[in-house]
């Protein structure tokens, strides 16, 4: 389960601060705040959605959406209370959460 967990947040920094610098933030603190944003909602994601789908049996899809839009407006409260740089923290937010959600499933799907 570590694996899984060190895992997804590598790949999901990889790709939402990636997707963070495309945007056009710039600086120490802009991009540590996508960084640090990641820390706090991507391992619990994970952790929830393991839980309720492998231990629990309950349905994949429900349980990614509730888990996924939770992560979204973590995300988006966090860049509106602390980014200088983004204007628009909700569409940031689902656009960083849906590439970084949508190549996850490509890779797993390799």
């Amino acid at each position: 389960m570590l694996t899984i967990l060190a895992v997804s947040l590598a790949l999901t920094l990889v790709f939402e601060v990636g997707f963070a610098l495309l945007w056009g933030l710039r600086g120490r603190r802009e991009l540590g705040l996508a960084a640090l944003v990641n820390v706090l909602t991507n391992p619990p994601v994970v952790l929830l959605y393991y839980t309720a789908v492998k231990l629990w049996r309950w349905s994949a899809l429900p349980a990614t959406l509730v888990l996924e839009t939770a992560a979204v407006v973590v995300e988006w409260r966090c860049y509106r209370a602390f980014s200088r740089q983004i204007r628009r923290p909700l569409l940031f937010a689902l656009l960083a959460n849906g590439i970084s959600y949508g190549a996850g499933c490509v890779i797993n799907m390799l």
